[in-house]
């Protein structure tokens, strides 16, 4: 590449044809090489002095800007130039995106993607901090994020296939609900409901009922509060929804009672499960942060990395040590949890079988009546095995007495709101729809319809999948995109 541009800082990420580079000066396309930065298109939104990362429908455009770039049949021989600046907050951010590509796309190990972004004469990368004011407690790094979204990838939270960036920048807003899912059809994040829809101060408040169609639509059977009582927790249950309280201090940590409650509302809820505080944020994020790691082996920092990827803002201040402390032993607690789970399998697998041969035997000497004593004393025996499970019985949810814990008028929640509420919309589509001045219970209504863009790179649906490098982990991932223009072997 030194033909068109001092190219020996730069990562190499496709050979001959896709780079990542740092640069002072605005570099010029060449008949060869094509240049392009996302710098002053994808902006992150701070509450305070956080940064990044970027948020999930800014990954998900860059990486339709970048398929198609790849796909152009007038770019199909030139060489390909991500550059980004020397602000730092800027840089770890475009950083992020094109290591995710790699990760998502080029399948590469979050190893290998960070390796070569900090290949040549590249520098490291300016650690992500929390929203909050103050001090920083606690680094993520561009890395982490990688590892988070691989493990996000894994597990089947993080599919371009079916993601919409409408609906979500539709529902992120305030106006349209302040929602997130952070586990697609399983915990929902949102801000907390009010007593009444209505715009108090320029900023607008949602009921309960507001979100009574889109709760329904999407199979949320439960909501879980971790905030000061604000609305009758029974408008939800008289609409058919589980209720739980579950509160502890804005700005704090929750016991370990909590945290057992909260794991166990989620593990016995079937369906989704709707979390809240006050901003859905800080108190939110932790407890979902929990069960990342305990029922997915997520790290602290994985966790906390795709939570603000889906969810920016969240765990904040104390919360992020708080969940590099459990980190093991909810560890621990998820491998418990999923002996027991195997074990009753193996048993239900077990009644199934004696229940096969109980109907062969019954076939087979029907008219013989010691036989038929024989099924009988079979048939008490596969009754008696029904008590053998795991105990799913959902007791009474426990939180701390709110009328004996003290906070200040204007908590930390209601500052992030407020910062939040007070966004200007980034384009018509994430507007508001929703009228607040008419009637007390509104709801939530969803995006205008408009066409997906695609994201696959194959004309046809029966693409190629990428062959992972000899290089790679041997962990294998089935990718849920498509991919032909690229092979590695």
């Amino acid at each position: 590449m030194a033909e068109d541009y001092d190219q020996s800082g730069a990562s190499e990420f496709i050979k001959d044809r896709l780079y990542f580079a740092t640069v002072r000066v605005k570099p010029k396309n060449t008949a060869s090489t094509h240049y392009f930065s996302t710098d002053e298109e994808f902006l992150y939104e701070s509450f305070y002095a956080d940064f990044g990362p970027l948020n999930l429908a800014m990954l998900y455009r860059y990486c339709c800007k970048l398929n198609k770039k790849l796909k152009s049949f007038t770019m199909s021989r030139k060489k390909l130039v991500h550059y980004t600046s020397y602000d730092q907050k800027r840089r770890a951010n475009a950083a992020v995106l094109i290591g995710a590509y790699a990760v998502i796309y080029l399948k590469r190990s979050p190893e290998e993607a960070y390796r070569t972004l900090i290949s040549g004469n590249n520098a490291g990368y300016l650690p992500f901090r929390d929203a909050a004011v103050g001090e920083c407690s606690f680094n993520l790094t561009v890395f982490d994020c990688l590892q988070g979204i691989r493990k996000a990838l894994q597990h089947g939270f993080l599919d371009f296939e079916s993601f919409s960036a409408e609906d979500y920048e539709h529902y992120e807003r305030v106006e349209n609900g302040d929602m997130n899912w952070i586990i697609p059809g399983k915990i929902l994040a949102f801000s907390s409901p009010h007593p009444r829809s209505k715009v108090e101060n320029g900023y607008p408040l949602h009921s309960p009922e507001a979100y009574f169609a889109y709760f329904r639509q999407n199979e949320v059977r439960a909501v879980v509060r971790l905030n000061r009582k604000l609305y009758e927790g029974r408008r939800f249950e008289d609409a058919g929804f589980d209720h739980h309280d579950l509160f502890f201090l804005d700005g704090t940590t929750p016991s370990d009672l909590i945290v057992r409650r909260f794991l166990h509302v989620c593990e016995s809820t079937e369906g989704a499960v709707a979390v809240h505080c006050k901003a859905g944020l800080g108190r939110t994020g932790t407890l979902i942060g929990c069960y990342l790691m305990k029922h997915f082996r997520f790290t602290a920092a994985e966790a906390i990395a795709w939570i603000r990827i889906c969810r920016p803002g969240s765990v904040i201040g104390p919360q992020q040590n708080f969940l590099e402390e459990k980190q093991h032993s909810l560890w621990v607690q998820g491998d418990v949890h999923r002996s027991k789970q195997k074990l009753v399998q193996q048993r239900l697998s077990r009644r199934q079988q004696l229940q096969q041969q109980r109907q062969q035997q019954q076939q087979l000497h029907s008219s013989d009546s010691v036989e038929g004593g024989k099924q009988e004393a079979m048939s008490c025996l596969l009754s008696s095995m029904d008590d053998l499970s795991i105990n799913t019985t959902l007791h009474k949810s426990y939180s701390l007495d709110e009328n004996n814990c003290k906070e200040a008028s204007l908590t930390q929640g209601d500052k992030l709101r407020a910062l939040k509420g007070n966004r200007p919309p980034r384009s018509v589509s994430s507007s508001s729809r929703l009228n607040l001045s008419k009637a007390t219970h509104c709801s939530i209504l969803p995006p205008p319809k408009s066409s997906k863009v695609p994201l696959s790179l194959s004309p046809s649906s029966s693409s190629k999948k990428l062959v992972r490098s000899s290089s790679s982990s041997a962990t294998q991932i089935k990718s849920p995109f498509s991919l032909s223009l690229f092979s590695i072997h």
